[in-house]
């Protein structure tokens, strides 16, 4: 069985600074840094195609989630984020990016042009330490020029970010949150699929390169085989619940992020919008994590969004955040394994 240090050397590569080269155009570069975003179950649901002056990001169908994502509004959002880290990469090289979702075929097409006033920026720079970290936070609140960043760097044009920030709201989280997982880990597929997407120990991460790795979540390694026996007995409604209570009252606020449509192109939108709160959270050394049951549930979801007062617009993601401690990085896929030549 690999070790921890195998593990995190192994992650520290993946997450090496990039060395640009003002205006060289490196795909290859620009693909490591998109493929360090966001996707649920790290799934990293994502192909690149490389042209002369664009780099397209298609969907990876056969990494979709149908029991948690049966509408693959996740998997775009996650191609959205991936979007989101090439343009701060392209920026990086001396390169604007223009995003635009191609319905044709699913994809996410990112042109690229020269351009003199392109640079590295600290959101660029955040891109390989991003992280989503499970854990508790240190509870402590965040002062006002933290928060309006955080807003400011979350919201694009049809896309607008809900701060709740009082224990109230955050206790009316925690109802919803609760809600969600108990449909959730009631549910044989839904538990069926996350438990596959468990990665147990590290030479199972290692190997696979994706997944949830218990070394991230400060999990003890257990062989795969036993680890399968025993989940069943930690892995419940009740514990999740209030883990995720914990977790909840631990951060300095939760974040909803709405789209004014819904559909792949505003699922794509939602996502480059977290991904952009994310870094600028990195930035700020600022944790967020994902709590997405009470969006994810489509029996919830109308509650939910009544519940915050939406007319006419859709919540597309909810994270917690907070400051805290680091935690181990995730792994990622070979590069070689997600370009598509043709």
């Amino acid at each position: 069985m690999a070790s921890t240090n195998e593990y995190d050397k192994i992650a520290s590569d993946i997450r090496r600074p990039g060395t640009e080269q003002v205006g060289v155009l490196d795909a290859r570069e620009l693909i490591r840094h998109a493929t360090l975003a966001s996707s649920s179950h790290n799934t990293q649901p994502w192909k690149f195609r490389i042209q002369p002056d664009s780099i397209t990001i298609l969907p990876d169908f056969s990494r979709r989630c149908p029991a948690v994502d049966p509408d693959d509004s996740h998997l775009f959002k996650s191609l959205g984020c991936a979007a989101e880290n090439l343009v701060h990469a392209a920026a990086a090289q001396g390169f604007s990016a223009d995003v635009r979702f191609d319905p044709g075929e699913d994809g996410v097409i990112v042109a690229l042009n020269p351009d003199a006033s392109a640079h590295a920026t600290d959101l660029y720079r955040a891109i390989t330490k991003r992280q989503c970290v499970k854990t508790a936070y240190d509870g402590a609140v965040l002062v006002a020029p933290e928060l309006e960043m955080l807003e400011t760097a979350g919201e694009r044009q049809n896309v607008r970010i809900i701060m709740l920030l009082s224990a109230a709201q955050k206790d009316r989280v925690i109802d919803y949150v609760t809600q969600g997982n108990l449909a959730q880990l009631t549910d044989r597929d839904f538990r069926d699929e996350l438990v596959s997407w468990i990665r147990f120990n590290p030479g199972e991460a290692i190997r696979t390169g994706d997944g949830l790795s218990g070394r991230t979540s400060g999990q003890p390694a257990l062989p795969t085989w036993l680890a399968k026996r025993v989940i069943g007995l930690v892995l419940t409604p009740k514990g999740q619940a209030e883990t995720d209570a914990k977790n909840i009252r631990s951060s300095a606020g939760v974040a909803v992020f709405v789209s004014a449509s819904d559909g792949k192109a505003a699922w794509v939108e939602a996502g480059r919008s977290y991904q952009r709160f994310a870094l600028q959270a990195t930035v700020l050394n600022i944790r967020t994590a994902f709590i997405n049951q009470p969006i994810e549930v489509r029996s919830l979801r109308p509650k939910f969004e009544s519940w915050l007062s939406l007319d006419g617009e859709h919540a597309q993601l909810m994270v917690r955040f907070g400051h805290g401690a680091a935690a181990p990085f995730s792994l990622r896929r070979p590069i070689d394994d997600v370009i598509v030549v043709n």
